[in-house]
């Protein structure tokens, strides 16, 4: 009898045989089966980038990644393609890019169109802005009303992390529901972009590519098109911006974006509270930072695009009709403005700026109003004093937390002797939602004016309450710049620690109780973080360590016995991190450099596993 030798069989010998893997670990045609520690194992090539600078250039500014179990995804917010690249993890390959008609892929062809109802947005300017939805008559010279998503502005002057433009860039945060349907992406434009992705087929010529089914601005745009012309002139400014955000650039430089151009920047991290469909996102940067909560059970359910107040008109700062009234979402709950206002007295005694003792929302004492906290060339806002725009329910606003100078939370409703007042944080960082809890933790820079003083924010969203989300306490990280923050098992959370403005710190992370706050584990062999994942299926969290001394690593902590296990080698300014728990390989996206081989003028997304 002749045994037939199967043809998969011989190209798998011959396979070992020419490439003599035998000393290759964890490989089973080569005879081994050892496991020991990461390393990259592969490269996923971007869409559009090469070395050439046309059409994308390398692939060198990017932010927030993200995975989707469900569906075998990867989300990288890819801001030289203007685009969020998707990756099939099963497969390692990029399979496509979601964007506006201003995207390098396919130069717009691709772009996702606008829920017909959606209306356009206007600047802190009062100019159009191509980057939100273009419906209807709307245009600007030169982009025509064809009912697509305006897109992405980028990476402005390339948003290296040394010329201070980062909060004028986009793509910025991400977030996808757990059914991995919707997907929510942070624009330049102090701005959520929702993404319907059960539209979309990339497996298709053309591709079909995922409908917007809603814009929430968070806040008012910076005046990206100001030299289009002033359509809808506010007071105070009837001709118009004509130099768009140079002047926002120009005030980077040690004035922390006070021109008022810069709007309110951008809106960037995010977290979704799941049982409720609430999510936060937070306006982060350095001047006035600050997080709005938003309900997107509509929107979720296809029922709603969140329209604003006035639904016939655009989103957008004061009317010619509404003087004094910003145009808001009507789906915002409310907004949480990290002031420095709702303290005591610099003597000791009386009510701080913007605390209206006795009331949660602490709009009143000063004339403080919400949304939109940053621009005071413009007097916005849908609640706090009169003008508001007449049948609406003013939006609920309140401040971040004070500390004492020993780091002890100030209640702000009745605030204790000791609470000193005003202060002026560095910026916002990511966020979780915790389950345990139902509230938030925010990842807060700078709570006190000791750098050496980073907290933990926990936030009660306060569900359907009038007096809307507050913030109920604040865990101090000493020694951290908290970045970032992630649930691990149970009620443990991981907080990425980075060094601060002018302070750098020896590497430290922390493993905290998710409800109070009390510090469980110190992790010293990483540091200098950005982005962190936990993975359940592997039970280890993963750390972008950028900063790490001695070269950028990604970091692994082992889950259940929070013990630091490996850093490994990755490139510059690698901050981003996500992991598929199915396969349990990390994704981190790389620019231009060695680690990218055959990319390595291009950049890259590396594949990391152990061995």
């Amino acid at each position: 009898m002749k045994h037939r030798i199967p043809l998969s069989f011989l190209l798998t010998v011959l396979f070992v045989l020419a490439s003599g893997c035998g000393t290759t670990k964890d490989c089973p045609v080569c005879g081994t089966t050892v496991k020991d520690g990461y390393a990259i194992i592969d490269i996923i090539p971007v869409p559009e980038h090469n070395p050439t600078g046309e059409p994308g250039g390398p692939f060198n500014s990017f932010d927030i990644s993200l995975a989707d179990p469900v569906n075998h995804r990867f989300f990288v917010s890819d801001r030289i393609g203007l685009d969020v690249v998707m990756v099939d993890t099963n497969q390692n390959i990029a399979v496509g890019a979601i964007t506006g008609f201003n995207g390098v892929t396919g130069a717009g062809i691709f772009a996702s169109t606008c829920a017909p109802t959606i209306p356009p947005i206007v600047s802190v300017e009062g100019n159009w802005t191509r980057y939100g939805c273009r419906t209807g008559a709307f245009h600007i010279p030169g982009f025509s009303a064809n009912g697509f998503f305006g897109g992405f502005p980028g990476a402005q002057c390339c948003a290296s992390r040394s010329n201070g433009v980062n909060p004028l860039s986009a793509p910025d945060g991400e977030a996808i529901t757990p059914d991995g349907k919707t997907l929510y992406i942070a624009n330049g434009s102090s701005l959520v972009v929702v993404f319907d992705l059960t539209t979309m087929d990339f497996t298709k010529s053309p591709p079909v590519v995922p409908t917007v089914i809603a814009t929430i601005p968070t806040g008012l745009s910076p005046d990206y098109d100001g030299q289009f012309g002033n359509a809808n002139p506010i007071a105070g400014n009837p001709n118009g911006n004509q130099t768009g955000v140079a002047g926002c650039i120009a005030s980077a430089n040690g004035r922390a974006f006070s021109d008022p151009s810069c709007g309110d920047l951008r809106a960037d991290e995010m977290s979704y509270d799941s049982k409720d469909q609430i999510l936060m996102v937070a306006n982060g940067d350095p001047g006035l930072p600050f997080v709005t909560l938003i309900d997107v059970s509509g929107v979720n359910a296809r029922t709603s695009n969140c329209l604003p107040v006035l639904p016939t008109q655009p989103y957008g700062p004061p009317l010619a009709n509404y003087l004094g009234s910003i145009n808001a979402p009507s789906c915002i709950i409310g907004q949480i403005y990290y002031d420095g206002a709702g303290g005591i007295a610099s003597g000791g005694s009386g009510p701080g700026f913007g605390l209206n003792p006795g009331v949660p929302v602490d709009t009143a004492a000063g004339g403080f109003v919400c949304p939109d906290p940053s621009n005071p060339q413009v007097n916005s806002g849908v609640s706090g004093t009169p003008p508001y725009i007449a049948g609406t329910t003013p939006i609920p606003c309140h401040h971040g937390p004070i500390l004492t100078v020993s780091g002890g939370f100030c209640d702000q409703i009745a605030p204790a002797s000791g609470c000193t007042g005003a202060l002026s944080p560095a910026g916002l960082g990511g966020s979780v939602w915790n389950p345990n809890t139902g509230h938030f933790l925010l990842a807060n820079a700078n709570a006190t004016a000791d750098l050496t003083v980073g907290t933990v924010d926990e936030i009660d969203p306060r569900v359907g309450s009038p007096n809307g989300p507050i913030v109920i306490n604040s865990f101090v990280m000493p020694n951290c710049m908290p970045t970032s923050i992630v649930q691990g098992p149970g009620n443990n959370f991981l907080v990425g620690c980075a060094d601060h403005d002018g302070e750098a710190f020896p590497p430290n992370e922390y493993v905290i109780d998710g409800t109070s706050g009390a510090i469980v584990a110190t992790i010293n062999n990483v540091g200098g973080v950005d982005e962190i994942w936990y993975n359940p299926g592997d039970n280890r969290y993963y750390l972008a360590a950028r900063d790490m001394p001695g070269g950028p690593v990604l970091g692994v902590i082992d889950a259940k016995t929070n013990q630091w296990l490996q850093n490994v080698p990755t490139n510059a300014n690698s901050h981003s991190v996500a992991v598929d728990s199915n396969t349990n390989h990390v994704f981190v996206p790389l620019q231009a450099g060695a680690p990218c081989t055959t990319q390595s003028a291009n950049g890259c997304i590396g594949v990391y596993a152990q061995q």
